[in-house]
């Protein structure tokens, strides 16, 4: 099965699917189609209004599936230095949407968008005139979504918070956060990627579809809402089991272990050498923890490494950003030269 794109110089309206040779393929007028591989999103046209990690990410992973992106920006906005690797493929339009000549400007482009992506607080867009109630009058079969910490409604939608925030209120920062004498600050922006980029883009692509029915809608991406999902499966990585863990070696490195399954707690208890008495750790939890962290800790990171690299048993050396960087196995799937991992090469590296 081939697919085809618009050819160059026309432009089609977003197809969600593939287009064959053999079918007669009519579009907007004036389109007319290649024998050329298209992308999954080309003919998409996203505004893109947002300027934080979210959205950013989000209308990122959309151009690089072929949408054309038109980030509309202020007048002199600069990027900050850690999101602008997310400015790859875009295309950049500075409007001052208060002043009539630039609205004018904008007007076509809303007319004949696909989606629109924003991250204000609710009610932002609405007082700029940009709410969706306006822009759907406009274009019915537009996508606009909506990326906020609290959502659109419910008596937190107004607040000012950050992804620390979003974790705390949640509760999933309570489940690894050491203690209050030794706060730990997770090392991720996990509500923006996890809660706010990555269900954004899905819901994009699930509303695309859909509007071929229905038309277009407005997607409410509360941040806080996708961050209960992760917490499945958190009673057994936050119990203490000595399974599930990480385990600090004699040159200072750390082991993570998550050997869950009886055939790789078998494997891993074979490779360590850990006491027949302990190794029912049903029986003595912290016991046979209060082992294997001492057995850990009495070899090199180098010895452990060469023992469990021969064996499945769900153990690792944890690595640096450098080191799995230069990790063969990324290396030969070409991980930071395409797709998401890529933007890691402009972020700041960890700690030497």
């Amino acid at each position: 099965m081939r697919q085809l794109r618009p050819a160059e110089g026309t432009y089609g309206r977003c197809v969600i699917g593939p287009v064959l040779e053999d079918e007669v393929a009519t579009l907007d007028e004036g389109s007319h189609y290649d024998a050329k591989y298209m992308k999954p999103l080309d003919g998409c046209l996203v505004l893109d209004f947002s300027t934080l990690l979210p959205g950013p990410l989000a209308t990122l992973l959309l151009a690089r599936a072929g949408a054309e992106v038109i980030k509309i920006e202020r007048p002199g906005a600069e990027d900050m230095a850690m999101l602008a690797a997310l400015s790859e493929g875009k295309r950049r339009l500075a409007l001052d949407l208060k002043k009539p000549g630039d609205r004018a400007t904008l007007e076509p482009l809303l007319a004949r968008a696909d989606v629109l992506v924003e991250q204000f607080r609710p009610g932002v867009m609405h007082r700029l005139g940009l709410g969706y109630e306006r822009v759907s009058a406009v274009n019915p079969r537009i996508v606009y979504c909506s990326i906020t910490g609290y959502g659109q409604t419910g008596p937190k939608s107004g607040v000012a918070a950050h992804d620390i925030n979003y974790i705390a209120d949640t509760g999933l920062l309570s489940l690894s956060m050491g203690t209050p004498s030794h706060p730990v600050i997770p090392p991720a922006l996990i509500a923006d990627i996890a809660g706010g980029s990555y269900p954004a883009v899905i819901n994009i692509l699930l509303a695309l579809r859909q509007r071929d029915t229905t038309g277009g809608c407005h997607l409410d991406v509360s941040m806080t809402d996708n961050l209960f999902p992760l917490m499945l499966g958190s009673p057994v990585i936050t119990s203490g089991s000595p399974r599930y863990g990480l385990y600090a070696t004699k040159d200072g490195r750390v082991l993570a272990v998550g050997a869950l399954e009886q055939p790789f707690w078998d494997t891993f208890c074979d490779i360590i050498g850990l006491d027949a008495e302990l190794r029912d750790d049903a029986k003595d939890p912290a016991a046979t923890r209060a082992r294997v962290a001492g057995i850990i800790a009495g070899e090199h990171s180098d010895t452990w490494a060469r023992r469990i690299t021969a064996h499945d048993c769900c153990c690792c050396l944890v690595a640096t950003v450098e080191e799995a960087r230069r990790d063969p196995h990324f290396a030969a799937r070409a991980a930071f030269e395409r797709g998401p991992a890529a933007i890691v090469s402009g972020f700041p590296q960890s700690p030497g």
